[in-house]
Order: C-alpha cells, then structure tokens, then sequence
C-alpha cells in the first residue's frame, strides 16, 4: 500500500510511545535489584496492576492490528479468534491460575520437574518453551517492520530493529520488575488508542448509512493506487479494466488489462491502479460479496472451512493455557487468590478491547477494501482514520493509532523475550542476573534475525500457529499435570514430544508456503495450516496412554505435591522454588 509523506503528528506520537517505554523501563531498572526481582518481580505485584500488565502483554500485534484485518477479509467466521483469544483466559481462571501459583516454581519448566521429579523433562519443556515463544515472537517483529513501513516508508527491517533494539533493552535491564510497568501502560494506550477511532468511524459510518450485507463486491470510491508486497492469488467476479504495472498471470505487464472473472496470480512488486467505482479483487477464498461476507461458515479460504473454525477454536480456547509469557505472569501474584482474581480482571480487560477491533474490521471492509488485494490486511487499522477524515482529525487518530500499534509490538515482544530469557537462565545457564541479559540480549536477536528472512502471514494467522503449539504441548502438560495423579514422566515427555513435532512440523510447512488446496481435496492444506484439531488431541492421548503403561512417583509424594496444589495458602502448605537461583 502506497504510504506516502508520514504526518508529523505521526512520528512524534511514534516517538512519544517508544520514548516513554524506555523511560517507565529504565525507571523499573532501578528496582531490580535481585533475580528474583528479573523473573517475577518478587511475587509482589498486586492483582489490579498485574491484570493491566497481562493485558498489555497478551494483546499483541495480531490483537491490535490482525483481528481487524481478518474480519475485514473473512466476515463472521474470523469472529472466533477474539472470541477465543478471550475465552481462553476462562480456562486459565478455573484450572491452571491458581494451582500453578501455589507451586512456587519460577517457569514452566520449573512446575515441570516439581510435579514430575525429572530433569530430563525440565529440560524437555524448556526447549518447547523456548520454540513456543520463538514462534510467537517472530511475527511481533515482522508487524512492526510491515507497520513502520506504511507509516514512514522506511524498509521492513528498520521498524523490526528498533522494536527489538528497545525491547531487548528493557528486557536486559530490569526484567519482569522493569516491564511490569511498561505494560500495564501500555495496555491503557493500546485501550485508548483502539477504542477512540472505533468510536469516531462508528459515528461515521452510522451517518454515512453504508450497506454492510450487499450482495455485490466492495468498491473503491476514487482512484485507489495498490502495491501487492508478497505473491497472492486473487478472485474476480465479474470482467474489468484495471491498470497493472508487475507480473499477472506469470506475463510481465505493463497498463490497462482486462480481467476476465476468475483467479488471477499477481507476483510481489506489482502495482494497480483502481479507477472510482471498480470492483476490488478480493484474496481467493475470502467472500468476494457483502452477502457472503455477513453470513458464517466460510471459513478462512480453502476446502474445509468447518474444519478450519473448529481447529481455530480449539487452538484458541485451549493454547492460552499454554502461552509462557502468559503463564509466567501468575508466578509474579503473592499467592493463587490473587493470581485467580488477576486472571478474572483480564477477561474483563481483554473483552472490552476486543470489542474495537472487530469494529475496525467491518469499517475496513467498506472503506479500505483495496487492501483485499494484497494478501496481508494487517495495515487496515493503521490506514483507516486516514482514508476516512480528511485533514487534523485524520491526522490525529491516525497518530494515536501508530502509537498503539508500537505499544502492541513492544509489550508482547517484552513478555515473550522474558519468558525465554527466563528459561534459558535459569535451564541452560547458572540462574544469575547476568546469565538473565546475557540470554535475553541472544533470545532477542535470534527471532528479530529470523523474521527478517522468513515468509509473513497475516499476524493473527501466525499467533493461530503459536497457539496451536502452545496448545498441543504446554496446555496438557499443565492440564493432566494439576489435575490428575496418573501423569508420569515419561507420559509427559511423549505427548510434549508428539504434540510439538505434529503442530511445530505443520507451522513450520505453512510458514515456509504451505501446500496447494488442490492436493489431495485440500485436506493437507486444512490440517497443515490449522494443525490443532488433529495435534492436541494427539498430545493429550500420548500423554495419557505412556503414563498408563510406564511407572511414575510414589502415591505419597503424588498426594503431597497435589495437597500443595490445591490446598488454600492459609494451611501453609507451599513454599517458592530456590533452585539454582542467586542474588547476583
């Protein structure tokens, strides 16, 4: 999408944003004193604020800028990512919140070995954490490169530095101490910065008395310039003229063409030009009509939509449960009835936010569906106050939308980076404060290298991905782990194993291109880019089946360690983990 001359307003609330993370950072920089205070603030941090903190960093990038764009391109069915992104948080609330707090542990590889006794499986999960974020990571990278591009016109890899470059600083600085801050701010700018363009375009739109469910395809109201940024197959209803400079149909083209109706390939690099009141070719797959847009069961492109919504709803509801940097967060409660009623304040935070996206969503669709064509809809957020009001106003949303877009990609990035540094330091290294930078400045690096070189999907269809691993390996570990007694080891490990290659393999095909539809009636397409249907339950009956054949602890300490679980805190039952953790 052609950017233009950036507004000043822009970049200065871009650079107010990231001004004011690396000051409220370095402002928790001075409190870290201890590796306590770097992995879980010292379990200090109070229920309000830490549910802001969780907030801001659960809403990522495929939060603030992928959920409009989706609904903008599939209608009804991309409904079910916030509202499983949301519910989620239930599952987290009534099995694993409090339970996982009284365990004392510092990660989730640490609950591992205390529930199971088993270094080896400690080891085991760590790896998968690291996978699991790794994977969440890389496309927070990629957005903020695919933002930063719009607004500034600068290439990719300067807005995918510079994100990493300050949340690797903050991270290395202060750690969970120094970023609890920085999100819980960040959670109310990414809140203001969502909700008053949803609100200023919904006054708009109710005075502009727009057909949402009409049956023909959207259409651009001037002169509309596209630029396509990766190779995309797009549908054609009815023939037009549209003027296309690049590749269509693998012929170098260059001025008016004749599309005749249906698919058409056009390479990257390759322009068109959409004259007022032309029809917009839309992504194959998605509705190509307000009708079919409205109405549920299309799915997300492809032959299996019923599939693809149930796969996306198990990895949803379930793969919340198994999000590290999301986990990590109830370590930091001083005791389970404030990280249960932490986890009860999210829904409510996480629910009214999601409430503006799919706001922008349907405005997308009938006042930017140019970008329809590209691919990628992630931008439909940060274009829309523009496109829409003209001048100051414009102007003004349009900043404050950068800002949380920034703020998006910074808080997400810095819980994940902990997450991993986390783990690294306290797993692969000897647990001190400068094994924690020294592996949080490598895990930042490794991922921000990565998302320079690897494919970019949608942002919520990657975090689709890392949820379905998360899901199919860190939901059951936990799940079985807290509640039932016939877990062992050696189960664990297996479903830990065949969980995370079944949904790592399918994420890393898909992230590599995927398969054709037309193969095999489309069932490897459906299964490799919506892998958790067939992945979780896997998990979940691996670890089941090995335990019931393999042995594992003792019935006394199996009872001793599920008394610490789920006895109240006043029994006094449970006390933190100190493995391998020093002061300095």
């Amino acid at each position: 999408m052609n950017s233009g001359t950036a507004p000043a307003l822009t970049i200065a609330a871009l650079l107010l944003a990231a001004l004011a993370t690396v000051a409220i950072g370095f402002y928790g920089v001075r409190l870290a004193r201890t590796t306590s205070d770097f992995l879980v603030a010292s379990r200090s941090v109070g229920p309000r604020w830490n549910a802001a903190a969780i907030s801001g960093e659960y809403l990522s990038a495929a939060s603030f800028l992928g959920v409009a764009g989706l609904i903008a391109k599939y209608g009804a069915d991309a409904l079910w990512y916030p509202v499983g992104f949301t519910a989620g948080y239930l599952g987290l609330l009534l099995f694993v919140a409090a339970p996982l707090r009284r365990s004392g542990a510092y990660t989730v590889p640490d609950f591992a070995e205390f529930r199971l006794g088993s270094l080896r499986l400690r080891r085991l999960a760590a790896v998968v954490v690291v996978l699991v974020c790794a994977v969440y990571l890389i496309p927070q990278f990629q957005g903020a490169g695919l933002t930063l591009r719009i607004l500034l016109g600068v290439p990719d890899w300067v807005g995918a530095v510079a994100v990493g470059a300050i949340v690797i600083a903050n991270v290395a600085g202060g750690g969970m101490r120094s970023i609890t801050l920085v999100q819980a701010f960040q959670y109310w700018l990414k809140l203001t910065a969502v909700a008053i363009p949803a609100l200023v375009l919904l006054g708009h739109f109710l005075a502009d008395h727009r057909d949402l469910g009409a049956p023909a395809p959207p259409i651009v109201t001037e002169r509309t310039t596209v630029d396509v940024s990766t190779d995309v197959v797009v549908q054609v209803g009815a023939q037009q003229q549209v003027s296309i400079t690049g590749t269509l149909d693998e012929h170098t083209v260059d001025g008016p063409v004749l599309l005749v109706a249906g698919e058409h390939e056009l390479a990257a690099g390759t322009r068109l030009v959409l004259d007022p009141g032309a029809a917009v070719p839309v992504v194959a797959g998605a509705p190509a009509n307000g009708a079919a847009w409205l109405a549920p069961g299309g799915g997300f492109g492809g032959s299996h939509p019923t599939y693809q919504v149930y796969s996306l709803i198990i990895a949803t509801f379930l793969g919340t449960m198994g999000l590290p940097h999301v986990l990590v967060r109830f370590y930091t409660n001083p005791d389970g009835r404030t990280a249960r009623t932490t986890a009860l304040a999210v829904l409510g935070l996480v629910g009214l936010f999601y409430l503006f996206p799919v706001l922008l969503g349907v405005f997308a669709r009938l006042y930017v569906p140019q970008l329809l064509i590209t691919g990628t809809s992630d931008a439909a957020v940060v274009l829309l106050p523009g496109s829409v009001l003209a001048g100051l106003p414009g102007q003004l949303l349009a900043a404050l939308v950068a800002a949380g877009a920034i703020a998006a990609f910074l808080s997400t990035s810095s819980g994940l980076l902990v997450s991993i540094a986390g783990v690294l330091s306290t797993d692969m290294l000897r647990g001190r404060i400068r094994d924690f930078r020294a592996a949080a400045v490598f895990a930042g690096a490794v991922p921000l290298g990565l998302s320079l070189t690897v494919a970019s999907l949608d942002l919520s269809r990657t975090v689709g991905l890392a949820f379905s691993v998360a899901a199919s390996t860190l939901c059951p570990l936990l799940a079985l782990g807290i509640w039932w007694r016939g877990l062992t080891a050696t189960g664990a490990a297996a479903g830990l194993v065949a969980g995370g290659l079944a949904s790592g393999g399918a994420t890393v095909v898909s992230v590599l291109g995927g398969v054709s539809d037309d193969v095999a009636g489309g069932w490897p397409s459906a299964i490799l880019g919506y892998p958790a249907a067939i992945s979780v339950p896997l998990a979940f009956a691996s670890m089941i089946l090995v335990s019931k054949v393999t042995r594992g602890q003792n019935a006394r300490t199996v009872g001793r360690i599920f008394l610490r679980l789920h006895a109240p805190e006043r029994l006094g039952m449970g006390a933190d983990r100190e493995r391998a953790l020093h002061s300095n």
